[in-house]
Parts: structure tokens; sequence; C-alpha cells
């Protein structure tokens, strides 16, 4: 089946084609054999040796992605820290790379922690400040910019095209993490991105079932191999069921993400109107700071992600999480159902999110008893 033929919508419910050749069955099986046979001349005719880097199962949600991301090839990994730390693994030692302040804050824990182990040092700027960016820039050193978009918990918006601008000129790579806006609503690598990341927990699978994360390439050059050989080699792979719970998800990515930000929408807009809140952050918001540029360059929709600002400050918002009945206080994003957080408490002393916030991923319930059920909550 043609990739450049189909809507993504028909490329993920129908999984670019994919079947069950020996039985004809519609969906794949699940392949667990850790290791394959050689040919009788002592070769892999089908080009599998071992499933830390080859199993049937990862070929079909990769090629999906690849096609989505409008990319080379994608490689999944057993987490999307995993995918995430393999980009800066694949750097050489004294290289240097630049980020804004507010990402995940576990990707952004693990570069002030742990980076430093392998030689590399980043330096942290201003979301959205690209004088900032400039400045920062060590000519010679510098060989990888890193955004998320919208980032996390506030929801701030990169410009791909200007980060992608400044790192092609000095020789640099642009990677771009793109959990939140998912394939569906944005496309970095046909904005000017070299890799983009997904935390596929999140919204690909959708189920809050799966631990897992994909890279996707603009080019399959040196810098893609390495970070090919460093998964081989340190495992960080799915297994095979995984592999397979996740392609089930993609399946339904179109429909729960294009419901997730219609709930979203009609949710912030809401909690504009609510004397108890003091700021709603959420891209799809004409008042939102980073507005025009998110429609600028997302498309059929905002994403599912907002957070909301208490008037009384960290122990009101704890409160009113405290009172939710419907929406539950768990960490991670992108189910079906709906979730908060106080980002404050999980991050500590050092994070760059407001103690008075509370981050929430909207799912695909009735956004009318959303909205009750943080009304009840902001009222109690």
């Amino acid at each position: 089946m043609s990739n450049d033929k189909h809507s993504t919508e028909t490329i993920l419910a129908s999984g670019l084609g994919f079947m069950d050749e020996q039985h004809l069955g519609v969906i794949p099986g699940i392949f667990p054999s850790t290791t394959y046979e050689r040919s009788a001349d002592n070769s892999y005719e089908h080009g599998k040796i071992y499933t830390r880097d080859h199993n049937p199962n990862y070929e079909q949600p990769e090629q999906v992605l690849a096609a989505l991301e409008k990319g080379h090839s994608a490689m999944l990994f057993s987490s999307g820290m995993s995918a995430a730390t393999c980009v800066f693994m694949a750097l050489k030692p004294g290289d240097h790379a630049v980020v804004p302040k507010v990402i995940y804050w576990s990707f952004r824990n693990w570069l002030l922690n742990f980076a430093t182990d392998w030689g590399i040092e980043t330096t942290f700027v201003d979301n959205g400040d690209l004088d900032a960016l400039r400045a920062a820039i060590r000519p010679g050193q510098t060989k990888l910019l890193w955004i998320e978009t919208p980032a996390n918990p506030t929801w701030q918006i990169e410009d791909i095209g200007a980060w992608a601008e400044i790192a092609h000129s000095i020789g640099a790579r642009l990677a771009v993490d793109n959990t939140i806006a998912t394939p569906l609503l944005c496309n970095p690598i046909t904005l000017g991105a070299d890799i983009v990341m997904h935390s596929a927990t999140k919204y690909l699978n959708g189920h809050s079932d799966v631990l897992a994360g994909a890279l996707i390439c603009k080019t399959d050059d040196q810098h893609w191999q390495k970070m090919r050989s460093i998964r081989a080699a340190g495992g960080a792979v799915l297994g095979p069921f995984e592999a397979w719970l996740l392609m089930r998800g993609m399946r339904t990515l179109a429909v729960r993400v294009k419901q997730a930000s219609a709930n979203a929408l009609a949710f912030a807009q809401a909690m504009e109107q609510l004397p108890q809140v003091a700021e709603v952050l959420y891209p799809g918001l004409v008042s939102f700071k980073g507005h025009k540029l998110a429609a600028k360059q997302m498309h059929g929709g905002f994403g599912g992600m907002l957070s909301i600002r208490i008037k009384g400050g960290e122990n009101a918002a704890i409160k009113v999480a405290a009172n939710l009945q419907l929406i539950k206080r768990a960490t991670s994003l992108g189910g079906v159902e709906s979730l908060v957080e106080h980002r404050a408490s999980v991050e500590g002393p050092d994070t760059p999110c407001p103690v008075d916030l509370l981050r929430i991923s909207i799912g695909i319930e009735h956004v009318d008893d959303l909205i009750a059920d943080m009304q009840r909550a902001l009222e109690t």
C-alpha cells in the first residue's frame, strides 16, 4: 500500500495494509521469538538476527510512524526517555546542545544530572527567545538544538522553522519532541526538523497500558545510524507484545486526538469564565500568547493538554485536585481518560512550573461532564 496516496486517517486505520500473511488475518500476529535461524549458506536470508534489533512486530508501527511524520524511517524504543536520551548519546564528548528551559521535567532532569557524564554540555534558554538561542550558540561546538512544542506543562510554542534555520546555519541538527502535538496536528520534519521524538506511551498508544518511545529521521545519515547502533547495543527496545499493543492503539489515534482537542478547547474556554481560575494556558485560546504561532504550524486542532492556574496559590490548587471525582489525579497524559496533576509537587524546588498550576490531560469523555467536575471542585 502506497504511503503518499492516502490520508493520515487512512494510514492509521489500515496500518499500511499489514496482515497475517500465513493465515490471511487482517491483523498481524505477535512474534515472540528472540532469535532467528541462519540459512544453509550461513546468511540471514530475511535480514533478522536477534530481537534486540529486529522483530516483525517493530516493522509495522515504525513504517506507519515514518509515513505519518513524513520522514525517512523510524525506530521504536522501550520508553520516550530512552528515545530522547539516545539522541544525545549519539553526540561526541565535547559537543554542546541548546534546549529551552521549560520541557518535559524528567528529560530536563536527565540533561542536568546525567548528560555531563557523556561529556555533553547543555545550555538552557528562555522559551520563545530566539535572541537568547543565538547568543547561546558556540560555533564549532553546538551540534544539537532540541525543542518541545507545545512545551510541557505551560504549553509555550517554539517556532520550529526558525530553530531549524539557526541549527542548519551552524551545521547542527534540530530535534523536536512532538509528543503533545502528535503527527495529526504538526509535522516538524516538513518545517525543517531533522529528528522527531515521541513518548509513544502517551497519545500514540493512547490507552495508558504501554511504555514506549520513538524516533523518526528526515535523513538516514551517520548520526541516525549511530543511534540505531546505540539502541541495538543497549537493548532499549519494546517487547513484541508491547509493540503489537502500540500499533493497536495507533489505529485510533486520529479519532482520539480530534475528540481530545475539541474537548480541550471547550474546556479551556469554560475555565476562562470561572472566577476561581487566574489563568488558562492552552494554545487554542486567542488569549494565549503563542496562539498565532500555534495556528501557523499546527493543523486540525491544538491538542488535548492544558493547564490552569488557581487563585489562592499552591494549597488551593492541591485542594482543587483533591476535590475532583471524574478527572483522576495521576501522572502521564494522552490516554482516553482525563488526568490532573499538580506538577510543582512532582518536580520539586527546582521546577520552572508555577506552584498554583494544575496540568490537565483532557480525554474523550463528554466535555460537559469534565467541565461540571472541575466547576464542583473549584466551588468546593
